[in-house]
């Protein structure tokens, strides 16, 4: 349970942090959207991401794996439109590089604080 805490916490750091970075074009109103667009986009994650997976098998298999790049994006677009005060400037762009960004921030964090969970 404190690992799911812990995992909710970084992303909505990752979420400020990111929004931070002028040429993304991604934009998060407080701390409070943040940690709402961490939750949200981990339950996008947890539930739409296996039945895209599914949906998409043959493109993943035909880019080896790459199309996850593209579906990280979907889901990140998704929760942009669902929570208010998450906003992406230039749309699926912004969303591909704030993924790729969120992924790499996540985990760099993530290393760092493993010895304390």
């Amino acid at each position: 349970m404190i690992g799911l805490i812990v995992t909710w916490l970084v992303t909505a750091i990752s979420f400020l942090i990111i929004a931070r970075i002028p040429f993304l074009g991604i934009e998060v109103d407080s701390f409070a959207k943040a940690a709402i667009s961490a939750i949200v986009f981990g339950i996008l994650n947890a539930v739409l991401l296996p039945v895209l997976t599914f949906f998409t098998f043959p493109f993943i298999i035909l880019t080896l794996g790459l199309f996850f790049v593209i579906l990280n994006a979907i889901i990140f677009g998704l929760s942009a439109l669902i929570v208010p005060g998450f906003r992406l400037r230039y749309g699926f762009w912004s969303a591909l590089l704030g993924s790729i960004t969120l992924a790499i921030i996540n985990s760099i964090l993530l290393r760092i604080l493993a010895p304390l969970t």
